[in-house]
C-alpha cells in the first residue's frame, strides 16, 4: 500500500495559512502568555489524530451554515449515500444543522465521490479538499469516504457551526488492521455498550472490533446445537454477578452496526484451555464425563477440552459453524492461549483439527501467539500478546512462523493491554506487564517491534489494543481504561510516523473537548497538556 509522507513541522506551522471558526482554540491561544508553561494551541489540520499521510492547508475555507447540504453523487451509488446519511447524522448533533443528503455532484455543500482512480489512497484512505465553494472528499471506496468524513468532523468545532479550513489532505493508512479487541466474557456487556465503543473506534479509523466471546467465567453467545452454552453457561462472572449473553439476532445487529461504521467483527471462541463456563454448561466436554462447577475468580490455565473425544470436535465444528453463518468477515478467532492444562503433544493435535474446522467453514484462523509452538496452518494468522520480558524462545517460535509467511498482529501487553493500569492510583486493572502509561502506549513502532528477534515489517499486519474484563464491569471504567490509549493504537495503526511524544501529546489534548463533548470518560494523563 502506497503511504504519503507526513511532514511534521508542516502540521505544526499550518495555522500560519489557515482561517476557521474554532473558538476554543482562539482562546486557548489568546490565553497563552510567553512564560506561563503553555504551548500554544494547535491549528486545525495539526490537531488532526491520527495525523494524516500529508495535508497542506491553504486559502480560505469553506462555511458550514444552515444551506449546506451532502451531496452524494454522481452515479446514484448506495453505499455512498448511506456514507452521507451517517455523516449527516454525525454533523448534526454538534451542529444543530439540517445538513440534508441530497443525490448530484453540482452545487457547493459536502461533495462525497468516487473516483477509482484517485492516487495516493488506497483502499481505506481518502483525499479532502476544502475552499470557499465546499468541501470534496474523493475515495476509491465508501470505506475511503468513510474515514474522510471522520476527518472532517475534527475540523468542525466541537459544538456549533464553523469552518472547515481550506487547504488539501491526501490520507491512506500504514496497516490493513487496526483493532481493538473486548472482552466481554470476563464481565458481561451489552450489545448496545459495544455499538457505542465501535462508535468511539470508528471516528478514530479503527477498522476491526475483535469480540472475546467465551471464556472460564462465561459464555456470551447462544448457540442453537448447544443451547446451555449460553443459557446456563452465560449465568455466571467475576465476583459473581449474574452474567448474561446475546441472541443471535443481538449479535448479527452489532455485527451490522459495525460493518456501516467500515469496522469488521472478529468473534473469538477460546480453546482449547479458557474453556470452564461450556465445561460448567455440558458434561460431555469433560475427560471424566463430569460436569464443572460455574467459575467466577480471575485465575487461567486451569482449564481444557477432552483432546481425546471426538465429541469435542463435534462441538467446535457446530460452534464455529453457527458463528461462521453470523459473521461475514474474513476471520475467526480460537484463541490458543494459557493452555496450559493441555500437554504440548495433544495441544498441537488439537489446533490443527481446529484450523481445519475454521477452513471448512471458509474462515481464516486467527489465533494466539502461541500457536507458533504447534503448527499453523497455511495463512493462518498470528496475534502476539509478549512483552519486554518474554523469552527469547518464544519470540523465535513467533519470527520463524512470520518467516514462514503467517502475518502478525502485534497486541504487546506492555503497550495494548488497555487493562493494564496507568500507575500505581489507577483503580481498575491489572499490572502483571507492569503499568502502561499513556507516552509507553503510544512511544513504539509496530514496524521494528520484533525486528531483534527477526521478524520482518513486511510481517505485521497491524495492530491490536485489547480490552480484558477481569476488574471492568462498567462502561465508565472500560472508557477510562481505553482512552486516551486506544488514541495512540488508532495513530500506529493509521499514521506513517515517525514517532514524536510532544507532538504527539498536544494532539491527544486537543481531542479533549471532543471526548467530553461525547460524554466519554477518560483518563487525564498527566503528561498530557490538557488545555
Amino acid at each position: 500500500m502506497r503511504v504519503l509522507r507526513r511532514t511534521l513541522g508542516t502540521l505544526l506551522v499550518l495555522g500560519a495559512a489557515v482561517s476557521c471558526a474554532a473558538s476554543p482554540d482562539a482562546d486557548a491561544d489568546a490565553d497563552a502568555r510567553p512564560g506561563d508553561g503553555r504551548p500554544a494551541a494547535l491549528a486545525p489540520y495539526a490537531q488532526l489524530l491520527p495525523a494524516p499521510a500529508s495535508a497542506r492547508a491553504e486559502g480560505p475555507g469553506y462555511a458550514v451554515g444552515a444551506g449546506t447540504v451532502i451531496r452524494t453523487g454522481p452515479g446514484g451509488d448506495e453505499e455512498v449515500r448511506r456514507v452521507g446519511e451517517l455523516l449527516a447524522e454525525q454533523l448534526r448533533a454538534p451542529s444543530g444543522l439540517p445538513l440534508p443528503v441530497v443525490d448530484g455532484a453540482g452545487g457547493d455543500g459536502i461533495r462525497l465521490r468516487l473516483d477509482a482512480q484517485a492516487q495516493g489512497t488506497g483502499a481505506e484512505g481518502y483525499r479532502l479538499e476544502s475552499g470557499p465553494g465546499g468541501v470534496t472528499l474523493t475515495a476509491r471506496t465508501p470505506a475511503g469516504l468513510f474515514h474522510g468524513g471522520q476527518t472532517l468532523r475534527q475540523l468542525l468545532p466541537v459544538a456549533g457551526p464553523g469552518t472547515v479550513p481550506g487547504g488539501e489532505i491526501t490520507d491512506a493508512p500504514r496497516f490493513a488492521y487496526r483493532g481493538a479487541m473486548l472482552d466481554i466474557a470476563r464481565h458481561s456487556f451489552s450489545a448496545e455498550q459495544v455499538k457505542r465503543y465501535v462508535d468511539q473506534l470508528a471516528q478514530y479509523k479503527v477498522n476491526t472490533l475483535h469480540l472475546h466471546l467465551t471464556d472460564d467465567q462465561g459464555w456470551r453467545i447462544a448457540i442453537d446445537s448447544w443451547p446451555r452454552l449460553a443459557e446456563y453457561g452465560g449465568g455466571s462472572e467475576v465476583g459473581g454477578g449474574p452474567g448474561g449473553y446475546w441472541t443471535k439476532d443481538q449479535y448479527r445487529d452489532l455485527v451490522a452496526y459495525a460493518a456501516q461504521r467500515y469496522v469488521d467483527v472478529v468473534p473469538e471462541i477460546d480453546m482449547p484451555g479458557h474453556v470452564n463456563a461450556a465445561q460448567a454448561s455440558y458434561a460431555e466436554l469433560n475427560c471424566d464425563g463430569k460436569a464443572r462447577e460455574r467459575y467466577t475468580g480471575i485465575k487461567v490455565g486451569f482449564s481444557s477440552l477432552c483432546v481425546g473425544k471426538e465429541r469435542t470436535y463435534e462441538f467446535i465444528d457446530e460452534v464455529l459453524g453457527e458463528l461462521a453463518e453470523l459473521t461475514p468477515g474474513r476471520y475467526l478467532h480460537i484463541g490458543g492461549d494459557e493452555a496450559h492444562s493441555t500437554p504440548a503433544a495433544d495441544y498441537a493435535a488439537f489446533m490443527d483439527r481446529a484450523q481445519q474446522i475454521v477452513g471448512r467453514h471458509g474462515k481464516t484462523v486467527v489465533a494466539w501467539h502461541q500457536l507458533a509452538t504447534a503448527r499453523p496452518a497455511p495463512g493462518a494468522v498470528l496475534q502476539y500478546w509478549g512483552h519486554d520480558r518474554t523469552g527469547a524462545a518464544e519470540k523465535a517460535a513467533v519470527a520463524a512462523a512470520a518467516k514462514a509467511g503467517h502475518p502478525l498482529i502485534l497486541s504487546p501487553a506492555d503497550r495494548l493491554y488497555l487493562d493494564m493500569k496507568y500507575d500505581l492510583t489507577t483503580k481498575p486493572g491489572l499490572a502483571w506487564a507492569g503499568f502502561v502509561p499513556v507516552r509507553r502506549a503510544y512511544d513504539w513502532n509496530p514496524g521494528t517491534y520484533l525486528a531483534a528477534a527477526g521478524v520482518p515489517q513486511s510481517a505485521v499486519l497491524g495492530v491490536e489494543a485489547a480490552l480484558w474484563t477481569e476488574t471492568i464491569a462498567t462502561r465508565a471504567d472500560l472508557e477510562f481504561m481505553a482512552f486516551p490509549r486506544v488514541l495512540g493504537l488508532a495513530e500506529m495503526g493509521w499514521s506513517p510516523g515517525p514517532v514524536d511524544w510532544t507532538e504527539y501529546s498536544r494532539r491527544v489534548a486537543a481531542q479533549g473537548p471532543r471526548l467530553d463533548a461525547q460524554g466519554i470518560t477518560y483518563y487525564r494523563a498527566p503528561d498530557v497538556p490538557w488545555s
